[in-house]
């Protein structure tokens, strides 16, 4: 299988992540120490955001530990966003065409893994691509056909949707081929906009001995702060204990020049059984964006808030989580994992 790398951050030289870290993409495409195969010998490719509308590629079918051109155009090409791929093919040829990243308008795409039993599934799957997308297609890999599927499915709208309905198709297909495991993957996507959205998922899990104030709502288990850090957060999950023996689970909103306060059930709070979340969020004062707030509880949309979610003028917001309440004698833990967000 294939490996890459994304960077999204200061503009840095291209070398400084291919060539320079001690375990570097180059290294490692010819020297791996981990993984399935030991060397991606196959082409290699890398993309990238510059002055353009639209980003620059560069790939080869030549090894890329072998390739003058790459180290070369590393030392003098800059970026702040980058995605960066080593190739070892699943079975399809070594042609430029199918060298990662994908483009298609503003957009790049990786994936490393494989849809099993491609040539198998190939004709069903490049069907479902959208006729106007189609002429574009310019290689033979699973991967790329992934990639269109993925933009017949509403890429340029929702990326996390997009790609979750993408997998769904290739799953049922794949499955009605009498295919156990359809699909394997690792995807990275990208239209080279930092975004203001952003998908937070975690996992919480209340043990047996959690013992939450009673008879309050500050009982806070998940905050995104104000970066002022003087004024309370404007979006927080707490649990409510007014009626001991139905504590529930509450998304707290605020922010605006009002800073009215806005409560939403999110269920009953549920001792010693771990809870996956999602939250997904497009930051708004009222002002300039209106901002909204969605919350789902094990892939159920529990919540869902029009309406200023940060504070006028304010820089932003970070996540805070733990357990945060008033004055207490009791002792008490929660626990937090797997913690990750996506900007798109």
């Amino acid at each position: 299988m294939c490996r890459w790398l994304a960077y999204s951050g200061t503009p840095v030289l291209l070398e400084e992540l291919l060539y320079k870290p001690t375990h570097s993409l180059i290294v490692q495409s010819l020297h791996s120490r981990l993984g399935v195969e030991t060397t991606n010998g196959d082409g290699f490719g890398i993309g990238w955001y510059g002055e353009s509308s639209t980003p620059a590629v560069f790939k080869s079918i030549e090894p890329a530990w072998n390739d003058r051109n790459l180290q070369e155009l590393s030392g003098h090409v800059r970026s702040g966003l980058v995605f960066a791929h080593i190739r070892a093919s699943t079975g399809t040829p070594v042609q430029q065409t199918n060298c990662h990243p994908f483009r298609h308008g503003r957009w790049l795409w990786m994936h490393n893994g494989s849809i099993a039993r491609f040539h198998d599934v190939k004709r069903e799957l490049l069907l479902a691509v959208d006729p106007s997308l189609f002429p574009d297609l310019e290689g033979s890999t699973d991967s790329e056909a992934f990639f269109f599927l993925a933009l017949t499915m509403g890429l340029e709208d929702d990326p996390p949707a997009a790609v979750e309905r993408a997998v769904g198709l290739i799953e049922h297909v794949g499955r009605s081929n009498r295919i156990e495991h359809p699909i394997q993957m690792t995807v990275a996507t990208t239209d080279g906009d930092p975004g203001d959205r952003h998908r937070w998922t975690w996992k919480t899990r209340f043990p047996k001995d959690f013992r939450p104030n009673p008879s309050t709502l500050w009982n806070f288990w998940t905050q995104w702060h104000a970066a002022s850090n003087v004024l309370q957060a404007p979006l927080a999950l707490t649990v409510r204990t007014y009626d001991p023996n139905d504590p529930r689970l509450v998304l707290r909103v605020m922010g605006g020049q009002t800073q009215t306060q806005r409560y939403y059930d999110l269920g009953p709070l549920v001792i010693a059984r771990t809870i996956a979340w999602r939250v997904d969020i497009e930051w708004g004062d009222g002002a300039n964006v209106e901002g909204f707030t969605r919350v789902y509880r094990d892939a159920i949309r529990v919540a869902e808030d029009i309406g200023p979610n940060c504070y006028p003028g304010d820089s932003g917001t970070y996540l805070k989580q733990g357990f945060y309440r008033g004055l207490s004698d009791l002792t008490t833990k929660i626990r937090h994992g797997h913690a990750r967000c996506v900007t798109f």
